[in-house]
């Protein structure tokens, strides 16, 4: 009988997922907290631009995006990220998470080693198991607020260590690291020849810090990673980009080819749209979720729940009792009326966490933070569920 390859059967399903599907097929009244997605429609010039587009005919483009898009994103990184990267350093992916795989595939060989933080977005891991390579976990746990400590990150750093994985603002914790770590972390990779992989798709959304801007410290060693989903509330048009050194570059561009002959010519277009267009609704919204933000952290206080505020993205990570499993408490809240991604699947240092997703409307916020404290109440944080999941 056949069967799928061993490598690819290494690769666990997302535990941010499991949630999804479990609400999807329910058809219940579940406020869904779970997955990152704005809570607001795409900018209408950003629209307008793709019908505009699209009522005119697309074929293929490049594989790396159109020269027109690509230096619009040349002109942001250096506006935005403070980084020189000319348009053939740019390629445009198929959301973000295509364009990591793109940069895995072209540096890893099977059995090199990934360092990714934890907690951390499940596909990093996930791609670093499908291209045979080996994810090693180094902590960011809650009492650092969530961030890392480079003397403990660099005692982790084998002779197979290739990548380094740098989130900030990250998911899920939304922490924004402070520029000397981020220098830190640079000289980490420096020492032992390391790639920097810097995901940065909430650049544009950080409410208080600086953003890493990781690129711009070394373009040669690291690889900058943007999407156009958050900052433009544009997740489904599926348009990210890679800010690529000069020696990786190329094969990038050779590795778009078999992976995705090129991005939608229509997305490309409302991408370009979006950066050449008016920027008012890239800080409308980064207002709107930090205010979000606090009022969460404000309810769940009143609660007794204290939350510290993240500094960056739209999330929040709400402990648990200590020692609760994070999957169990996140299926028995589905129950209750609110879906929200298990700490569990993120890694082992917030297992007894749940993330929270601050882009839902004020108003399915505050009944959600109401169904989560009556739970919270219910279940001593979830210290009295069983080992099945029923309170």
């Amino acid at each position: 009988m056949p069967a799928a390859s061993p490598t690819a059967a290494r690769v666990p399903g997302s535990g941010i997922r499991e949630i999804v599907n479990l609400v999807v097929a329910g058809g219940a009244d579940v406020l869904r907290l779970e997955i990152g997605e704005p809570g607001f429609r795409t900018p209408a010039h950003i629209v307008e631009a793709a019908h505009r587009a699209a009522m005119a005919g697309t074929g293929y483009t490049q594989s790396v995006g159109t020269l027109q898009l690509r230096e619009a994103i040349s002109a942001k990184l250096e506006r935005v990220n403070r980084l020189r990267c000319p348009p053939d350093r740019v390629i445009v992916s198929q959301g973000a998470v295509q364009g990591c795989s793109a940069v895995l595939a072209a540096l890893l060989e099977p059995g090199d080693e990934v360092l990714i933080p934890d907690p951390a977005w499940p596909n990093y891991e996930m791609l670093a198991l499908l291209h045979g390579a080996v994810p090693v976990r180094y902590p960011t746990p809650p009492e650092r607020g969530f961030l890392p400590d480079v003397a403990e990150l660099e005692r982790l750093v084998g002779p197979r260590a290739r990548v380094l994985v740098l989130n900030s603002p990250a998911n899920p914790s939304g922490a924004v690291y402070p520029p000397e770590l981020v220098a830190g972390l640079l000289e980490l990779a420096t020492r032992h020849d390391l790639v920097v992989l810097a995901d940065e798709v909430y650049d544009q959304l950080i409410f208080e810090g600086a953003a890493a801007d990781a690129a711009s410290l070394d373009p040669e060693r690291v690889v900058g990673l943007y999407s156009f989903s958050k900052t433009y509330a544009m997740t489904g048009w599926r348009v990210g980009y890679v800010a690529a050194p000069s020696w990786l570059a190329p094969t990038l561009w050779t590795v778009q080819e078999p992976l995705v002959s090129c991005v939608s010519a229509v997305s490309q277009a409302a991408a370009l749209a979006a950066l050449e267009g008016p920027q008012d609704c890239v800080g409308e919204m980064r207002d709107a979720y930090r205010r979000r933000r606090d009022l969460v952290v404000t309810l769940l206080g009143k609660a007794g729940i204290e939350v510290p505020p993240p500094c960056g993205a739209f999330y929040l990570m709400l402990p648990f009792a200590p020692g609760v499993d994070g999957r169990l408490a996140a299926l028995d809240l589905v129950e209750h009326g609110v879906a929200t991604a298990p700490g569990t699947a993120f890694g082992e240092v917030a297992r007894s966490h749940t993330r929270l997703s601050l882009a839902s409307s004020e108003e399915v916020l505050s009944e959600a933070v109401e169904r989560v404290v009556a739970w919270y109440r219910a279940t001593g944080g979830g210290a009295s569920l069983r080992v099945d999941g029923a309170a």
